[in-house]
């Protein structure tokens, strides 16, 4: 199936371009990406506790970039569909696959470029969780996106998001800390101003006709170079949301 233009979906080019530069160093855990290394773990953690259990799950992935999440749910008994616009990271994802053995019989992962809102619309109602991790603070309208995901969602399935906070406490520790003290994530990977602040993200998601069910801070350390799920928010965090029945 054909690739959705850029051009026509809700997509930064710049964004995009900036991803697709470290596909090749995606999965390298000592690499530009290994904080996402790092933090991938309790990730996994939170949506297995909001979905009860993710095996069985039918899951999407939207925002996918190399298929880390993917993997490590498909890995949990899920069955996943990773989506992304950068069709490197596309490429990424799938020869990862196939070259950790993430395939049938075993494993149902699969990955396509394409939007959320294009997914939505060929496959309404058609997922029991669905996750939008570390993606909204990169797309020009994120509403747009969470309104997408909910009409992804099966009624009763569960939706969680991740993004950053907006305030001086996640300007002085996303940006001038992780980006230009601990070199952590490279440089110019977030705007401070395309942060969300947690009402915001709510009001959008009440406004697609969902229910926020919960939210958790995500904490990590440097020195030790491992993350944690945490109940502060002020920097990143999750919010949990579900599709009424």
């Amino acid at each position: 199936m054909n690739a959705e233009p850029a051009a026509q979906a809700n997509v930064d080019t710049r964004e995009i371009a900036n991803f697709e530069r470290l596909a090749a160093q995606w999965w390298d855990p000592r690499g530009e990406m290994a904080t996402l290394h790092q933090i991938n773990p309790p990730r996994v953690r939170y949506l297995a506790q909001c979905a009860g259990s993710l095996r069985g799950k039918t899951a999407v992935d939207i925002g996918c970039g190399g298929g880390l999440l993917s993997e490590a749910l498909a890995a949990e008994g899920a069955e996943v569909l990773g989506i992304d616009m950068a069709a490197e990271l596309i490429d990424v994802a799938r020869l990862h696959g196939l070259e950790s053995g993430h395939t049938p019989p075993q494993f149902t992962l699969d990955y396509r470029q394409i939007s959320a809102e294009a997914l939505a619309a060929e496959r309404p109602a058609s997922f029991d969780l669905v996750c939008c991790m570390e993606m909204l603070e990169h797309v020009p309208d994120p509403a747009s996106v969470i309104a997408a995901c909910a009409a992804l969602a099966r009624p009763g399935a569960d939706l969680v998001f991740s993004t950053i906070n907006r305030n001086p406490k996640s300007f002085a520790l996303a940006v001038l800390g992780a980006e230009y003290l601990l070199n952590l994530v490279p440089r110019g990977t977030h705007d401070y101003e395309k942060f969300i602040r947690p009402s915001e993200l709510a009001a959008w998601a009440r406004a697609a006709g969902l229910e926020v069910v919960g939210m958790k801070g995500l904490r990590y350390n440097p020195l030790l170079k491992s993350a944690r799920l945490s109940d502060d928010i002020d920097v990143n965090y999750f919010m949990h949301c579900r599709k009424p029945q």
